[in-house]
């Protein structure tokens, strides 16, 4: 087989002999400068290229990792920005490349338009693929991550290299088969560290991988104002605050990452929850215990503060060899261990007051048998009551402030006038806007008015690009394509337009519906609409040719809105029958039904990962519902009469509703909290929807303006 390289295509597989993809028709490349057979996707960089397997038919078809930039990006800033962090990241690999466990830059060149590195493949699976297969990872073997992985920080620190997204999908385990380049046996640490008792790692070595975000040490980190580079959740409140990362960031990331393999829980789902407050009682979490010296090294990885936190990983490397040593004395002892002496001596300071009076360590053994037989019971009893007052205390901290209190206080943000979060107002002229939506690169802001008109604007200034008469009647709902090079609308003359975002030209018209079409949407593939209607019914349309594909009945009343689940193997209608009804799109079956509104539902939403269904009602609600189950997970309550439209954010760390209250509602879509309201309007807000980054929140209101928030830095 040969994968087209169009980054754009949605069927890039192709079989040996075809000149041009069968997919998009574009020209076929047999061998990438010569050298590389391209033959599968191995991910899509969501709008900055795609990442290949490819094979070297120079080294007898040695298989190896093509990286492909192709931006989808406004503005020369944006472009010059992506290119500069590809070329920076092939400069990287050539420069760390020569140790094991970095996959070794192979070549780096342009071709067709499009930049490319080519790196080594790595064959095996990465933590989180084996923390899904094997369950959560036990004291012992997150020692050995840590022993396998400081070692190659320290490293790239010293080189002056940070990589600033350190996570389990960014580490690879290298299968035991596929050790190559003088890489060490498995189980053996870098250098001096090792770990005494290595039955925990019966594979091979780690390997670090993904440097597109790392940096120079001696750089400025700052990108373009409200710009962040990592992963929320695993990266450090300097990193994410500021863009400022330093060897202590990565160490951060690092902490992470091990209480992720530890509890099975994702630091992005605490993150959106508290925000930086889990880190306090990450203990809470955890599928098995640990000795209070690992915790401690775990507490010091994951400070908030900079200046708490290990500032190398020589400083963790000494403290967990230590902890190797104490364990490898008295591996039997079934003594409480919290050992002074078995940490760095910066450590040990601050775990004085802490310390119990014995450790493990053959001399507190020797100590404690010098004592009397009444002082050891005194001894012991006054270290278990430290014990209970100490787990009591933390329990009742631990139910106070993260179930009574599940969210740290939003006074201060609530309290923010709408005017700090407010960008710009677009005035749309006549006509209220009834449906906006945002392209998939950010660059088109489109609308729909009341007047039959849309309207395209530059979202960047909030120039008007162009307006271009669209139906005959009130145009309900807009949507663009997943590739943005199209642009559906809905209207109530009974018909659905393709239109190109451009040139304004009309593409095609769907005709079927029996009455007003209320809403449109794509399918993630690019290659079926779907559309809803007054009619009660559904209709999937081919985009290629125009056919009607499948009509879809269940629904006793009007049909208001359609949603594709994000694998598009699900789509849900919500109705004025008071229900949502989820469909099979390849065999028209109906999935499921979900009751719970006592009004209209006027309209559904996906969360990103497809796990979850909001949906909008006329009985002044929103719902959040469980795919799975179907039930019913929380109805957040807040809004003064109708919601007419709700959205997640794409990082699913937020969800938006507009109502006829005239305001727009942030909401915690975790814990159901409202996070502010957004007011500004003087009519009914009709519409919502947020750009790629989930940053910018356009409105779209009754009143005849689109407004432009600023909701996340």
């Amino acid at each position: 087989m040969i994968c087209c390289l169009n980054p754009d295509c949605q069927h890039p597989i192709n079989p040996d002999g075809n000149q041009y993809c069968q997919s998009c028709s574009a020209p076929l490349t047999p061998l990438l400068r010569g050298h590389y057979r391209v033959t599968e996707v191995l991910s899509d960089e969501g709008g900055f290229g795609r990442t290949y397997l490819a094979h070297d038919v120079d080294k007898l078809n040695e298989n190896c990792v093509v990286k492909q930039l192709a931006p989808k990006v406004q503005g020369t800033w944006a472009l010059n920005k992506a290119i500069e962090l590809f070329k920076e990241e092939a400069k990287r690999l050539q420069e760390l490349g020569q140790h094991p466990q970095i996959p070794t830059l192979l070549a780096y060149f342009e071709y067709d338009g499009y930049l490319y590195l080519v790196q080594e493949f790595i064959e095996g699976e990465n933590l989180f693929r084996e923390l899904q297969k094997y369950g959560c990872f036990d004291e012992v073997k997150i020692h050995q991550v840590l022993v396998d992985v400081l070692p190659l920080l320290k490293f790239i620190h010293d080189r002056g290299v940070i990589h600033r997204d350190i996570k389990p999908q960014n580490i690879m385990r290298r299968s035991l088969l596929n050790v190559s380049r003088g890489s060490k046996p498995p189980g053996q640490a870098y250098g001096r560290y090792s770990l005494v008792n290595n039955q925990a790692n019966n594979s091979s070595e780690l390997v670090l991988i993904d440097f597109g975000a790392s940096k120079q040490l001696t750089a400025t980190v700052q990108t373009k104002p409200g710009t962040t580079i990592g992963s929320f959740g695993y990266s450090p409140i300097e990193q994410i605050n500021g863009g400022e990362a330093y060897p202590s960031s990565d160490l951060f990331s690092l902490g992470a990452t091990c209480f992720h393999l530890m509890s099975g829980i994702s630091p992005f789902q605490l993150w959106a929850e508290y925000g930086y407050g889990w880190v306090h009682n990450w203990r809470n979490y955890l599928k098995y215990p640990v000795s209070q010296e690992f915790g401690y090294i775990l507490d010091k990885l994951l400070k908030k503060d900079i200046q708490e936190r290990y500032v190398c990983s020589d400083e963790v490397l000494e403290d967990l060899e230590n902890i190797a040593i104490s364990l490898q004395a008295t591996p039997q002892l079934p003594l409480p261990s919290a050992s002074n002496s078995s940490l760095s001596k910066s450590s040990q300071n601050r775990l004085k007051l802490f310390s119990f009076p014995f450790n493990g360590q053959l001399q507190q053994l020797n100590f404690i048998q010098s004592l009397g037989q009444h002082q050891l019971i005194q001894t012991l009893i006054i270290s278990g009551l430290v014990i209970l007052v100490s787990v009591i205390g933390s329990q009742i901290y631990g139910y106070v402030r993260y179930r009574v209190f599940p969210s740290p206080p939003s006074f201060l943000i609530r309290s923010l006038p709408s005017s700090m979060f407010l960008q710009q107002t677009l005035s749309t002229g006549s006509g209220g806007v009834i449906s906006v939506a945002i392209s998939g690169d950010a660059n088109i802001l489109a609308s729909a008015n009341r007047d039959r008109n849309i309207i395209l604007w530059n979202l960047d200034t909030g120039q008007r690009m162009q307006a271009f008469p669209g139906h005959d009647q009130t145009i309900n709902h807009i949507s663009f394509s997943p590739d943005g090079k199209t642009l559906a609308s809905a209207s109530s003359d009974q018909t659905v337009k393709l239109w190109n975002p451009i040139t304004g030209r009309e593409l095609r018209v769907f005709r079927g519906h029996t009455g007003t079409v209320s809403d449109v949407a794509f399918s993630p593939d690019n290659r079926v609409l779907a559309s809803t209607s007054y009619d009660t019914t559904i209709k999937l349309w081919n985009l290629s040719t125009g056919e009607e594909i499948r009509t879809f009945h269940g629904h006793t009343d009007r049909v208001l809105s359609i949603a594709f689940s994000p694998d598009g193997k699900i789509f849900a209608t919500s109705s004025s029958d008071r229900t949502i009804k989820l469909w099979n799109p390849f065999t028209g079956e109906e999935v499921r039904t979900l009751r719970g509104h006592g009004d209209n539902v006027m309209h559904v939403a996906f969360s990103p990962d497809g796990k979850t269904l909001a949906s909008a009602s006329s009985d002044n609600t929103v719902k959040i519902w469980n795919i799975a189950n179907g039930t019913e997970i929380r109805t957040l309550t807040g809004h003064q009469g109708t919601v007419w439209s709700v959205v997640y954010s794409m990082n699913a760390t937020m969800l938006a509703s507009g109502g006829s209250d005239d305001s727009i509602k942030l909401w915690n879509p975790f814990n159901g909290e409202e996070i502010r309201t957004l007011t500004g309007h003087t009519d009914r807000v009709d519409a919502i929807a947020f750009s790629p980054d989930g940053k910018i929140l356009a409105s779209g209101s009754k009143d005849g303006t689109i407004k432009i928030w600023r909701v996340s830095p």
